[in-house]
């Protein structure tokens, strides 16, 4: 069979399609592993998840879970800190591979992004000024109160179905802890297991408020396709907590194991 110039082109074409379409179908686990790291982002301003310590390095649940994870993958952990805001975003544009930073895994969000197994059970709970005398323990108390919540999160959701209140959006927790604390506004909208840290490690006049909304499930997000990276995350938790290294972590932070619900404890 005589091959013209045109037919030889158009195989060559389909053959550099196919290897285009082979080199985009590689697993996140492939480049993760080819790459020798795994692309973790988180705030790095929300303790006791995620925070600088007194000498600048990263610490926290989260920076020690992502480290043990790294571990099991058999990759080195490489951090980016990123405000809330724009957290997710950057995890859409591959700036990061995952992000480890209290990510409730709701139904939105899956539209966009894949999720691993959760690994931590908590619920949303206001945080009020330390000598708060007003009742706010339901929703009808909130209206007319100024709420502050991060900008995006699903603290922000909640916040929003509150009928009469005001809601501030900040990037995020650092920010509208101040405010709260200077009076700019009435409650704020976070995790439950942020609460114990703030009244025992800082000096911000704060203390746990009522809960607000449903025990939610956090997981750990990243780009959709990816079953073999999936696969490996979530076998890398069922390892830390089968060898007792979730739990270890976890107790140091919070005194308990936050995969568990505080009931089931």
């Amino acid at each position: 069979m005589k091959l013209t110039l045109s037919s030889i082109l158009r195989v060559a074409g389909l053959a550099l399609a196919l290897l285009a379409a082979t080199a985009h179908a590689a697993d996140l686990l492939d480049e993760v592993r080819q790459r020798g790291s795994l692309r973790i982002g988180l705030e790095g301003t929300y303790p006791p998840f995620n925070f600088r310590d007194e000498q600048g390095k990263l610490a926290g649940f989260d920076v020690e879970i992502a480290e043990a994870i790294a571990g099991k993958l058999g990759v080195k952990p490489e951090f980016t800190t990123s405000e809330w805001s724009g957290i997710l975003a950057g995890l859409q544009a591959g700036k990061y591979d995952v992000i480890v930073n209290q990510v409730a895994a709701t139904e939105k969000r899956r539209e966009t992004f894949d999720f691993s197994d959760p690994y931590v059970v908590s619920s949303p709970q206001l945080i009020i000024r330390a000598n708060e005398t007003r009742p706010m323990a339901t929703p009808a108390d909130l209206k007319g109160k100024k709420i502050g919540v991060g900008q995006g999160s699903n603290y922000a959701d909640i916040a929003r179905k509150i009928e009469g209140a005001e809601v501030k959006v900040y990037p995020g927790a650092t920010e509208y802890l101040q405010d709260l604390a200077t009076g700019r506004i009435d409650a704020a909208l976070n995790d439950s297991l942020l609460i114990p840290y703030l009244a025992q490690k800082t000096k911000l006049p704060v203390k746990a408020g009522a809960p607000l909304g449903a025990v939610e499930s956090n997981a750990i997000p990243f780009r959709k396709g990816n079953p073999k990276f999936k696969q490996a995350i979530d076998k890398a938790l069922a390892d830390l907590k089968a060898d007792g290294t979730f739990v270890k972590i976890s107790s140091k932070w919070f005194g308990r194991d936050v995969s568990k619900p505080p009931q089931a404890q």
